[in-house]
Parts: structure tokens; C-alpha cells; sequence
């Protein structure tokens, strides 16, 4: 499977890693013309090559028109979604701008929906979070590992004022992944860049691979101790390498003395706030009570979010939770036409084979409620859809 690992050596910003997919051969003229799908412009980019003591890398810069901006994450989302784009690349750029503004609205105390960007909602910016997920798409979608990502002391200058190094944003992006201490005295990971890495890589080492490509993304500044430049090695993991990897939290409490009506309405509470998923088991507890143990499997950045609601939503004093690896499928969205309409399916894959194509509940559900058919048999006629559109498929 092909496999990117990103060497974080002198960190990640935006940029540096736009600047690395360039390296590593995604085609100027493709980035621009994709980014032509969204409503902005006023701005150009240039690609250099240049050197950091002594290495070569690709810097890009992205020359912008505009002062002054007050973007709102909703406002960029909203774009987003609107937006031409391929779906993996809207969705992709919608869940590194959502990270960023969950971070911020915890900083600052507001909710999600009235973050105004500073620093990532400029031009710039949004350049290089959407050309980060143009860019994946573009060279094929790899898996991608990274090391952890380093942490400096010092300060740094943003809109709110001069704020100490690792920035809040930074730290909140990171919360429950690997960081190292480095002793640089410069910011060397960015929000942006954090949101990337945290987004689409696993940490840890460098995975066994066949080396296809190494490539630099090259930062702004010179660093003294070292060059300023983010590496990518590109390759071939083995052919047992062909499941997606992430990483999800584990949510885990005991209940004894909830009432059951409140049970079903927290389900829906965390499933709407983001878990993958929710699940009750029964089990013995103290005292000779009969209890649930409640499971939930999340995103890691929204822990403490989905945490807060157990605890608020439920008789739990506390909630245990961790991080764990997780072996996927990759997975893509579709549709197959019926007698009934167009209905939505998901597409399952191992690697490039397509293992199995499956009816989406909700889209069955809303032609079984406009059609007056009992749901299993709009299940039925959605799957026979399926097995239609497999027989064309080329």
C-alpha cells in the first residue's frame, strides 16, 4: 500500500507540507486547477526550489491581495461543503478546519459556531488546508505515519497578542497524541500543521517499506541548528499493509443507577456530537445491582467533549477513557438507482478491491417513509441495485 511517512524533524506547518507534496511530485497546474472550485481568489502561488543548509526542498508561497478577513469556521465550512470539490477532499478539509475550530473555541471560552479565524482564516491559510487535502487525493490517498510531532519554549506573535510556545491552539490540536520537547526556541509546529498531521497520520516509527521517493517542504526561516525543511519518505508498504489505519478514544463508564428513559436520549446526544459509535452492555455491579457498562468510540479530539456530556446527560461521576490504533476498511460513499429513486450506499475497500457495497440506513429509511414500503423491502430493492450496478461496472 502506498505509504507516506512524514519526518517531522523540524516540524510542520501548512506550507511545509504543501511544499513537500510538490516535491514529492503532485503537479502545480492540478493543485491551482482544483483550487479554482473554491469561492475565493485574490491570490497566486509560486513554487521555488531552494536550500536549507545545503538540502534542496520546494518552498510554496501563496501571494494574497486581501488585509483584512473575518472568516467564521462556519462560514468556511459551509464553503467547504458548497463547494465542487471531490467528496474525500471537502471531507478531508472540512474535519482539519473543524479541529482547529474546536481548539480555538475552547481557548476562548465560545461556542464552535461563532469562532472567528485569525491566522487560519486567511487566504493563505485555507490555501494550504484544502491544497493539504487536495494533494492526498492527487497522489493516490497513501496512508500516512509521522513521527511525533516537537515542542519548543518561547513566544510567539498572533492576532490575540504574544503568546507563549507550544501555542494554546497547538497543544489543544494535539491533546491525546505523541509530542517531544525540542529545544529550538522557535515555534517549529503551527496550528495548521498540527491540524494536518493530526488529521491524517499515525505517530510513531518509521514503518518497513519499499522507498519510492524522499522529498522537502521547505519552511520560511533559516534555523541555526538544523534545516528548516519537512521530510517525506513515499513508498510501498507489504501487501498485508492494505487496511486504513487511525487512531479513535475509548469512552468507558459503569451505571447503576441511570434511569433507563435517559439512556436512549444520550446515545442520540453523543452520536450527533460525533462518536463513531455507542453501545450498552448489561453487567453485575456492587451492592447485587444489575448495571450497564456504556462504550463509546470517538475521534480522539472530541474526548472531553463527548465526556462532558456522559457525566452531564447521565447519573456518571466520572468516565474513563484512552486512545487505541485502529485497522479500517477505507470506505467511500455512492448511489445506486432503484424503481423507487436513487438511494445512498457505501463502498468498502481493502486497499484498491472493492470487498462489499451496503444500503445507507438513513437514505432506505426516508424512501421507506415517502414510498409507504415496510423498510426491509426498500433493503431489498437497494440491494439488488447494487448487485445491478456491480454487474456494469467496467
Amino acid at each position: 500500500m502506498k505509504t507516506l511517512f512524514l519526518d517531522t524533524f523540524s516540524g510542520i506547518s501548512g506550507d511545509m507540507f504543501l511544499g513537500l507534496l510538490l516535491d514529492l511530485g503532485l503537479s502545480l497546474a492540478d493543485l491551482e486547477a482544483e483550487l479554482q472550485k473554491l469561492p475565493v481568489d485574490g491570490y497566486r502561488l509560486e513554487l521555488k526550489t531552494v536550500q536549507r543548509q545545503a538540502i534542496t526542498g520546494s518552498k510554496l508561497t501563496v501571494h494574497c491581495k486581501e488585509q483584512h478577513h473575518h472568516r467564521t469556521w462556519s462560514g468556511i465550512d459551509r464553503m467547504l461543503m458548497d463547494s465542487d470539490l471531490a467528496s474525500p477532499v471537502k471531507e478531508l478539509a472540512r474535519r482539519i478546519f473543524r479541529r482547529i475550530g474546536e481548539a480555538e473555541a475552547r481557548i476562548h471560552g465560545v461556542a464552535l459556531e461563532t469562532v472567528h479565524f485569525h491566522e487560519v482564516g486567511a487566504l493563505d491559510s485555507i490555501v494550504d488546508i484544502v491544497g493539504a487535502a487536495i494533494g492526498l487525493h492527487l497522489l493516490g490517498n497513501p496512508q500516512v505515519a509521522c513521527t511525533p510531532l516537537p515542542m519548543t519554549r518561547g513566544t510567539v506573535r498572533c492576532a490575540h497578542g504574544s503568546f507563549p510556545l507550544p501555542a494554546p491552539a497547538t497543544l489543544e490540536i494535539l491533546n491525546g497524541l505523541p509530542i517531544v520537547h525540542d529545544f529550538a526556541g522557535v515555534e517549529l509546529v503551527t496550528p495548521t500543521g498540527a491540524a494536518i498531521a493530526a488529521e491524517i497520520a499515525t505517530f510513531g516509527t518509521l514503518p518497513s517499506m519499499i522507498l519510492g521517493k524522499t522529498g522537502y517542504g521547505a519552511g520560511e526561516r533559516e534555523l541555526r541548528d538544523r534545516p528548516n525543511l519537512l521530510r517525506g519518505l513515499l513508498g510501498e508498504t507489504g501487501a498485508e499493509e492494505t487496511l486504513d489505519r487511525d487512531r479513535v478514544a475509548i469512552l468507558e463508564t459503569h451505571l447503576d443507577d441511570a434511569n433507563p428513559e435517559w439512556l436512549g436520549a444520550l446515545m442520540d446526544s453523543l452520536l450527533t456530537a460525533g462518536a463513531f459509535d455507542v453501545g450498552y452492555n448489561a453487567l453485575q455491579m456492587k451492592k447485587n445491582r444489575p448495571g450497564l457498562a456504556l462504550t463509546v468510540i470517538a475521534p480522539p479530539h472530541l474526548s472531553e467533549q463527548l465526556a462532558r456530556i456522559i457525566m452531564r446527560e447521565s447519573s456518571a461521576g466520572g468516565v474513563r477513557w484512552r486512545e487505541s490504533s485502529r485497522y479500517k476498511l477505507h470506505s467511500e460513499p455512492g448511489t445506486v438507482t432503484t424503481n423507487l429513486g436513487k438511494a445512498q450506499v457505501k463502498h468498502f475497500y481493502e486497499g484498491d478491491v472493492l470487498l462489499r457495497s451496503v444500503p445507507e440506513y438513513e437514505s432506505c429509511r426516508q424512501l421507506a417513509i415517502d414510498c409507504g414500503l415496510p423498510l426491509p423491502e426498500v433493503y431489498r430493492l437497494v440491494e439488488r441495485g447494487i448487485d445491478a450496478a456491480k454487474k456494469n461496472r467496467p
